[in-house]
């Protein structure tokens, strides 16, 4: 065997791997969470394209559940904040506490809060107040958390998923643009289905409940991840991921009527760094190591959903984000 085909042979071997481990989580997480499949397989593809998902849906869905199974899966730890208006920045990130040694000294140590985990279920992040909300931009966006003068750095893997309620907004507080589009996807959860809810009274109800077995460890995540960024990328299909990023600005000459009429902003390079990012995912799950433009469209909806900014006159005549990037992918040619 030459060194080329042994390098072919490593290749092939390491996509049969990446595909088998993605469909295996997927798997598992299924044993617990019924429908949903499309959900359970894009929080797995910003898991592993390093992003946060954003879960919009009513309670009682399994927005819990999910996080904790996705935990258990992937040997993970995992944490939950309830989300009230008198919720504290320090009650995410942790304090300063005042403590006594043997010797009646006196120090202060860091009590880390429940953001140091892998993966933070943020729950009903609108109903804090913007303080609060913001206290989580930084362990976002640069994987840290600074007390005072100190930085202290959260362990990789970490993921957010941060669900609201759509239909209660009283006493709620709309996250800000800028906190938006540190969400890698927008993920909405729909109220299970007849058959669906014939399972999840079956699986719940009954004496023997499922349970999910482990899939993954850390290093394996972090591993995956760095193959992930090896995806190559064409000139061809960037551009058409740009394309689609710039059409969803309703000045650019190459956009829509309705996002003309109906939007006020569109999204920012964030989301054309989400398009490559999660459909580099799907292209290893497709068994290629480059890039194609229809793993761009896979990703189209949920990573640039939320990053679509409404103006009144959509939201007087009841238009969705969802109805404006639907079109825009149907009318923005791959070539």
């Amino acid at each position: 065997m030459t060194a080329d085909s042994g390098d072919a042979q490593k290749a092939q071997d390491a996509l049969a791997t990446f595909r088998d481990t993605f469909e295996k989580a997927k798997s598992e997480i299924s044993k617990i969470i019924v429908g949903n499949d499309d959900n359970i397989e894009a929080i797995l593809v910003a898991l592993f394209a390093d992003g946060h998902v954003l879960l919009e849906g009513i309670p009682g869905i399994g927005k819990t559940k999910l996080v904790q199974t996705l935990g258990d899966v992937l040997r993970l730890d995992s944490s939950r904040i309830q989300f009230t208006p008198d919720l504290m920045p320090g009650d995410i990130v942790g304090t300063q506490i005042l403590q006594e040694d043997e010797h009646g000294g006196r120090t202060l140590s860091f009590r880390k809060g429940p953001v140091f985990t892998n993966i933070l279920l943020a729950d009903e992040i609108n109903r804090a107040t913007p303080k609060t909300q913001s206290a989580l931009l930084e362990a976002m966006q640069e994987k840290t958390v600074s007390i005072g003068d100190i930085t202290h750095k959260l362990a990789p893997p970490f993921q957010v998923l941060a669900t609201q309620n759509p239909l209660e907004m009283e006493g709620t507080y709309p996250l800000p643009e800028a906190q938006l589009d540190r969400f890698l996807f927008k993920l909405r959860l729909l109220y299970p289905s007849r058959d669906d809810m014939h399972e999840i009274l079956e699986r719940t109800t009954s004496g023997v409940e499922p349970e999910a077995h482990p899939v993954l460890e850390r290093e394996q995540i972090l591993d995956l991840r760095r193959s992930v960024r090896a995806v190559s990328t064409s000139r061809e299909v960037r551009d058409y991921a740009i394309r689609l990023t710039l059409a969803t600005h309703p000045d650019s000459p190459d956009t829509t009527d309705r996002i003309r009429r109906y939007a006020r902003l569109g999204a920012s390079p964030r989301g054309a760094q989400a398009l490559l990012l999660g459909g580099k995912v799907y292209s290893l799950v497709e068994s290629r190591t480059h890039l194609a433009c229809e793993d761009v469209r896979r990703v189209a909806m949920g990573a640039l959903r939320h990053r679509i900014l409404l103006n009144f006159e959509a939201e007087a005549e009841g238009i969705l984000s969802d109805d404006l990037v639907a079109e825009l992918i149907d009318q923005t040619p791959m070539a």
